[in-house]
């Protein structure tokens, strides 16, 4: 069996950390965002095809380098091709029933269990769903009550939503979906692929599940994500190998070789190969790879990109820091599809 992670955006909403590397391989806790969707696989998937445009040989190198005990097919894109196109472009691939994933959800979803329901409903597709609190951010489901997806309402207003339910990012798919999709172009799977699925089959499902649920698409749920899994391990500070620390380090996520010293970092993440020298005070910030936080800097909500210094005495707040040149073909916004919008 197969399962196709969609990895080959650029992440613009996470720049400039996505200037240098590719999105799904940005690390939570030190192991690379892809990683935690490998280990959601359940046994029956052998394949695992990664569909890869920005960055790819960055990801081929990771695969070569460790061994997930999968099949891995780095599928290169011409282009980026939007949910749809890069399922399509996976066709020769696939064998049968199908899963499609995008890269940059982390959640407690069990794949067993979707596929069991799957295979209880007889349905052509199922998505998985989750609860949300501000339908009015979101194309909500329309579902029946036995679970029949109906339709999509794109941000409606609380007194107008049929459910709270949004599409959480995960697929499984019958092998005709894709007689849906037209090859080479940019389709959006779930905005010109869903509803005629709908429409032609009558089964179309939802699957709810529990627990937690966060698209890592922002800098801000970047932080948020690291917040919820220091929890969720029952622990205060994640410390990576080879690190020299004398600060005071709290809920925070420290990379390998990071060199800290007598600073106070809250709620933040530093990468690895970077150091932050005394008095430097941080909070809800990321800082890249291999950066210099020179003496007496306080940051807040403030993501710096690899390779940056900050020289000492700064002092900055809502900030995006990023001195070096934007890397060629690099868009200025978003292209394709934003899960839940």
């Amino acid at each position: 069996m197969e399962a196709i992670i969609l990895a080959g955006g650029f992440g613009t909403r996470l720049r400039p950390l996505t200037f240098t590397r590719a999105k799904s391989l940005l690390p939570i806790l030190n192991r690379p965002m892809i990683s935690y969707l490998i280990e959601m696989m359940p046994p029956q998937v052998d394949t695992v095809i990664i569909a890869a445009n920005y960055r790819k040989n960055q990801i081929e190198q990771y695969f070569k380098e460790h061994d997930c005990g999968k099949k891995i097919i780095i599928n290169d894109e011409p282009k980026p091709l939007g949910t749809g196109g890069a399922t399509k472009f996976a066709e020769q691939h696939i064998s049968g029933s199908f899963f499609v994933l995008n890269s940059d959800i982390i959640c407690s979803l069990d794949l067993t269990e979707m596929m069991a329901y799957h295979k209880k409903k007889h349905a052509v597709t199922t998505i998985s769903l989750w609860p949300v609190e501000n339908v009015s951010e979101f194309g909500v489901v329309d579902i029946t009550p036995k679970g029949n997806v109906v339709g999509f309402v794109e941000k409606p207003k609380p007194e107008d939503a049929p459910s709270d339910l949004i599409n959480a990012g995960a697929y499984l798919l019958e092998p005709k979906v894709l007689d849906y999709i037209d090859t080479g172009r940019l389709v959006s799977m779930e905005k010109e692929i869903f509803p005629k699925i709908i429409n032609d089959t009558g089964k179309f499902y939802g699957y709810r599940f529990e627990g937690f649920w966060i698209d890592v698409g922002r800098i801000t749920s970047y932080l948020d994500v690291h917040q919820m899994l220091l929890k969720k391990e029952g622990i205060d500070q994640f410390i990576g190998e080879n690190c020299v620390i004398q600060g005071d380090i709290k809920h925070s996520s420290i990379g390998d070789d990071v060199i800290i010293g007598d600073a106070n970092v809250q709620q933040s993440i530093v990468l690895d190969h970077s150091s932050i020298a005394n008095g430097v005070r941080l909070k809800h910030c990321v800082i890249g790879e291999n950066c210099s936080i020179e003496d007496n800097v306080v940051l807040t909500h403030v993501a710096v990109g690899d390779n940056e210094t900050i020289i000492a005495e700064t002092t900055l707040e809502n900030q995006v820091v990023w001195t070096q040149p934007e890397p060629e073909g690099y868009p200025k916004k978003q292209i394709g599809n934003v899960i839940g919008e």
